[in-house]
């Protein structure tokens, strides 16, 4: 998937041609600093090698197979469907990047202070994994139901009564997905991707160009996993919050880390 979004110039270039010509020639010429593969000839006589039409095969295979067989920890909620599956493996991938992003920033602080030869990509790189992290994440604690919620009237209002709560809390989420992604695609997809926007740095990293059509596609994500919470959770019994640990879950949390 990383190297989709690095070459995906390419693929704009090849498969969504510009009518501008000067658009044209400027998107070629990022497209050609930043190949990473610039020897390769492209299979349909563009831009596209064969390594950029391979990780556009696999990725959804590999993203598939990896939905199918996640499997929830302890103390996660799985689910039945599969967009539960997805949040899931798209949890687990996030927690990947959280640990390659810790170990770029280590480098960065090696080579900075002990060799004193620091990157030029180091900041630019962390910043993109954790947007991306904050992103995929917010889709992750959604379909675990992690999201901060105040229960103080909630608990004590009847279960018909939670399930009018839901429905309203749910019908929001819906709403404010739906109206940012109608005010706001034309401006994410043609200004910022289709012109593949840099971030102006000495790296340069396509993080507009990525970034905000993530958060449409995120945020598209979440709304349809709230809508399916509140369908698998509308029969189920009332549930009580209260400020005592939770036994059975701290028993979890000691085999989660492999103590008795």
């Amino acid at each position: 998937m990383s190297w989709l979004i690095w070459h995906l110039p390419a693929f704009l270039l090849d498969w969504l041609p510009y009518s501008s010509v000067s658009l044209k020639a400027q998107i070629e010429a990022i497209y050609l600093l930043s190949d990473v593969t610039p020897n390769l000839t492209g299979i349909f006589g563009g831009h596209i090698d064969i390594i950029d039409f391979s990780a556009l095969v696999l990725s959804p295979v590999l993203a598939i197979i990896g939905a199918r067989t996640v499997r929830a920890a302890g103390m996660e909620y799985l689910g039945a469907s599969s967009i539960d599956s997805a949040a899931l493996f798209i949890g687990r991938v996030t927690m990947m990047m959280i640990a390659l992003m810790t170990s770029v920033m280590l480098y960065e602080v090696f080579l900075r202070y002990i060799i004193e030869k620091p990157t030029e990509w180091a900041n630019e790189m962390t910043l993109w994994f954790a947007s991306f992290v904050f992103l995929m994440s917010g889709f992750y604690a959604m379909q675990q139901r992690s999201h901060i919620r105040i229960f103080l009237v909630y608990d004590i209002a009847p279960r018909w009564l939670q399930r009018i709560f839901d429905t309203v809390s749910t019908s929001l989420i819906v709403m404010f997905a739906f109206f940012l992604v109608y005010g706001s695609y034309k401006q994410v997809f043609i200004n910022k991707l289709y012109r593949w926007e840099l971030y102006g740095s000495a790296f340069n990293p396509p993080i507009p160009a990525t970034l905000q059509p993530m958060i449409l596609i995120v945020i598209t994500l979440v709304a349809l996993q709230a809508v399916l919470n509140l369908v698998a959770d509308w029969n189920k019994e009332p549930e009580v919050h209260t400020d005592e640990p939770d036994q059975e879950e701290i028993e979890m949390l000691k085999r989660a880390v492999g103590q008795d």
